[in-house]
């Protein structure tokens, strides 16, 4: 209701507002005629890692859409005489000069006549300036287009995160390795999706002896520990495969057993909606088993399986990473964060060249950020609570 703020000026300038009490009524109109999807965004607003963790995973995936762009080099590319190179520190001040533009000193090995371990010295009269935008080793964008355009280079060396025991610099290759990584996470769930709804679906709406047979098989996928599951499918993979045939060998293998617990969640939503009034008019009208499931069952749960998809994407990196970390999975010459933590496995490596575990820190930051967001929906999930 309208109220007048001005009751002594003429009609035409007086102004209006809402009082508090018909704001609050205004809000909870909106709140009950408001749509699904809009209750589960208001609710998944407030939800703050959730709302860290969007942004986070954003900027994860285009950094892999454009690694090329966004790294000073291109993975194989290889620096002999830099093995083992520390990070090295952008500079924008210099003493003798002062303030100028980025550079980087030069790195010179050497050779402690003791102990004959090899470590690594700044030469300060060795300056390189690092220049934005400039051309670089050659990649292509997306895989199409071939440009050599990246968003920094150096006329010297440039290891942000030091480089592997052949040279290359470790920052390209996680840039690179993200591509795989967090790609087989969605192709993955791709698969856990497909089988969980057809499976779950078919289990849960004709339910009698469908039902207990396809439970039965679901116990005895869920019995068998992961692991060794794992283990024992990748080790079957032919060695001499094509890098592609492997990755999707590993994704169907990362599958094989996520498929079960999306299943279980479709059959117990179905058993329970089948004999609702909304099911009962669809095939009264004519619909056919497989339009009533996919076109009216389904729709009505879909932030439930968005949640539990959301989830599965972690576990399935982590499962590519962990074949890959024991020498089951993916194999060089492919980069993925789980072949970059192969060299983490050498703890003499690790004692002296730390930042050769730089790849678990996007490991666990992509981990963590899909386990916030996977929260969120969660929460937003049933927006009347």
């Amino acid at each position: 209701m309208a109220v007048d703020i001005a009751p002594d000026l003429p009609s035409g300038a007086r102004r209006s507002v809402l009082r508090p009490e018909d704001k609050m009524t205004t809000e909870t109109e909106a709140y009950y005629v408001a749509s699904q999807w809009k209750l589960i965004w208001w609710k998944f607003r407030k939800h703050k890692l959730a709302m860290i963790a969007t942004p986070v995973l954003v900027i994860l995936y285009l950094s892999a859409i454009f690694a090329g762009f966004l790294s000073p080099t291109v993975p194989h590319v290889r620096y002999p005489k830099t093995k083992f190179a520390p990070p090295q520190r952008i500079r924008i001040h210099d003493e003798a000069e002062g303030f100028q533009r980025p550079f980087l000193y030069g790195i010179q090995r050497v050779t402690d006549p003791e102990t004959l371990r090899r470590t690594f010295v700044t030469v300060e009269t060795e300056k390189y300036p690092v220049h934005f935008f400039a051309s670089g080793e050659p990649y292509k964008v997306l895989g199409l287009f071939k440009t050599d355009i990246h968003l920094m280079v150096s006329e010297g060396p440039l290891f942000l995160l030091g480089t592997d025991d052949l040279g290359r610099d470790l920052f390209t290759r996680i840039l690179y390795g993200s591509r795989i990584s967090l790609s087989i996470g969605l192709v993955g769930v791709a698969i856990v999706f497909v089988m969980g709804m057809l499976i779950g679906g078919i289990s849960g709406y004709f339910g009698g002896a469908v039902d207990t047979v396809i439970q039965r098989m679901i116990d005895l996928i869920i019995s068998i520990p992961m692991i060794p599951l794992w283990m024992a499918l990748a080790a079957a993979l032919p060695r001499d495969w094509p890098p592609l045939r492997i990755y999707m060998g590993i994704v169907i293998i990362t599958s094989v057993i996520g498929w079960a617990g999306l299943a279980r969640v479709v059959r117990g939503k179905l058993l329970s909606l089948r004999e609702e009034d909304f099911a009962m008019a669809a095939r009264l009208a004519g619909a056919g088993d497989m339009r009533i499931i996919l076109r009216h069952m389904l729709p009505s749960f879909a932030s439930y399986i968005i949640v539990s998809l959301t989830l599965s994407i972690p576990a399935t990196i982590l499962g590519e990473t962990a074949l890959s970390f024991i020498g089951l999975g993916l194999q060089p010459p492919v980069v993925s964060w789980g072949v970059l933590m192969q060299q983490a496995q050498n703890v003499v490596a690790i004692a002296h060249h730390a930042w050769l575990l730089a790849p678990a820190v996007w490991i666990i930051v992509t981990v963590l950020m899909f386990n916030f967001l996977g929260d969120g929906l969660r929460d937003a999930a049933d927006p009347y609570k």
